[in-house]
């Protein structure tokens, strides 16, 4: 199973704008170098280092099916995570290793929308329509470039077991 990255933002400080880049440097136990988290100045930055902030990701088919399904559009450089993949379903991935262009990550936990991102946005209905599929926070377990169309890997045994059988059609 594969999928793709669609857009890259990073935010310079909490509340920030998002901006857009083609590529980023990922390094292990800080985040996307020139994002809020790396520099330590996110809204849920703490004096220890929280891994589960390194990087965060959300699917571009969420986005187009909160707008169908609830009338919210949200930008891909409004819903404040990192990366827009496409192509892959990131709820599975907590626990799994998986490969973002140059960069080894693993998945911590689902992204849950928060009220934050909906006073940011000004729009109502933003955190009903994206809870269990706000995306997801991983670590970033090796440095390395991740740029916009840069493709992402399920690692070892969990990527054995997301490939059909001949078995199982």
């Amino acid at each position: 199973m594969t999928g793709r990255i669609e857009a890259i933002h990073v935010a310079p400080e909490a509340g920030a704008p998002m901006e857009e880049r083609d590529c980023v440097e990922a390094v292990s136990g800080r985040g996307l170098r020139g994002d809020r988290y790396f520099l330590e100045r996110g809204t849920y930055s703490r004096s220890a280092r929280d891994v589960s902030r390194e990087l965060s990701l959300i699917e571009g088919e969420t986005l187009d099916a909160v707008e169908r399904d609830y009338g919210v559009a949200v930008g891909p450089d409004e819903h404040r995570r990192n990366l827009t993949t496409g192509g892959i379903g990131l709820n599975r991935l907590v626990g799994t290793r998986f490969r973002v262009g140059d960069a080894t990550c693993e998945g911590v936990e689902l992204c849950e929308p928060c009220s934050y991102l909906e006073s940011l946005l000004e729009r109502e209905g933003v955190r009903e329509a994206l809870v269990h599929r706000g995306g997801l926070r991983a670590r970033i377990v090796e440095d390395g470039a991740i740029e916009t169309g840069a493709s992402i890997r399920i690692l070892g045994d969990a990527a054995d077991a997301a490939r059909p059988r001949l078995d199982d059609a």
